[in-house]
């Protein structure tokens, strides 16, 4: 038996986070006629193919050449057009980092900048195209918003709500299809988070891909006589520090969960704010220093102890830290 609102044993359906954000985008062109769109020769891939389409005069295809991608964003949102500008997250920020703090950053430009197939569920392609380091260099960039949605319905709601917002976004997605968890009805709002399964012994939080594994972590803990309380964070910057704190101070003692690396991501954030907060006995499950492999997506997980059974092995490790 399930005390949670997502049944795990149906199948749910499976779509690429990234398609989300190209319905998303495609949406925000038609409302507002200073969406522009920019890519690095991935079109296709970054699913900005459908704006490109219905708005072939308000899209540029820069190229193979990402540090002009975002100098260019930053120029059209220095004219008043509000910019998405499109790449693999291995060259956008991998690769231009620098102009991103100069061009958009320092000059609080706001150019949303897209880092696709982000983590190693990019599988076969290897270490040099999972980015696990994206979170880390973009929330430390004074102004800049981090955004992680954890499926393609929120991918859209958070494209939507990032043409909106004034200052500079980042918005990170998977490659492979993932479980759809949310729905039309769910609510998103760029600096929040939500808590997706209420619960007293430990607190879950997760964003991205790892949220589902998180919700299934959840469901075998309870089961296990665990009351797991699931927070998703799609929003890694601003925090949400008033619900993160409130479900830290009732369960006392917190697992963290990223498909990227831990030091400086999700896990590192969460580590600050309860550094300065609210300390608690804590596990972060995340890459873990290292780079990422060839292999398929959910091999890969499993490898690197991304997955609901290691989320679960770690709550029962924090849960019996928090006891006397």
């Amino acid at each position: 038996m399930s005390k949670y609102v997502l049944d795990i044993n149906t199948e749910l359906a499976q779509e690429p986070i990234r398609k989300g954000f190209g319905r998303g985008l495609l949406e925000a062109g038609k409302r507002n006629a200073n969406v522009v769109a920019a890519c690095a020769d991935l079109t296709d891939s970054t699913q900005m193919s459908l704006f490109k389409a219905e708005f072939p005069d308000r899209f540029v295809e820069i190229g193979v050449a990402e540090q002009n991608l975002v100098t260019v964003g930053a120029g059209m949102a220095a004219m008043g057009k509000i910019p998405f500008v499109s790449s693999y997250a291995a060259f956008s920020p991998g690769r231009n980092w620098e102009q991103i703090r100069t061009t958009i950053c320092l000059n609080d430009r706001p150019v949303k900048v897209v880092g696709s197939h982000a983590g190693v569920s990019v599988g076969p392609d290897g270490a040099t195209h999972q980015m696990l380091e994206d979170i880390a260099l973009m929330r430390v960039l004074p102004n800049m918003v981090v955004i992680v949605p954890c499926d393609s319905v929120e991918a859209e709601k958070a494209t939507l709500a990032m043409a909106n917002d004034p200052r500079p976004n980042y918005l990170r997605l998977a490659r492979e299809a993932s479980p759809v968890i949310t729905s039309a009805d769910t609510p998103f709002e760029i600096g929040k988070a939500y808590v997706f399964a209420a619960g007293a012994d430990v607190t879950i939080i997760a964003c991205g891909t790892m949220t589902y594994q998180a919700l299934v972590a959840a469901d075998k803990l309870f089961k296990d006589g665990i009351d797991a309380e699931v927070i998703h964070v799609p929003t890694i910057k601003p925090l949400d520090r008033e619900t993160i704190i409130k479900s830290v101070k009732k369960t006392g003692c917190v697992v963290t969960a990223e498909e990227g690396q831990m030091n400086g991501g999700l896990g590192g954030a969460i580590a600050e704010l309860l550094a300065d907060e609210c300390p608690a006995p804590m596990v972060r499950i995340g890459m873990k220093d290292r780079f990422g492999e060839s292999g398929e997506p959910a091999e890969l997980l499993e490898y690197f102890g991304l997955d609901a059974k290691h989320i679960q092995l770690a709550a029962h490790h924090v849960v019996d830290r928090k006891k006397p």
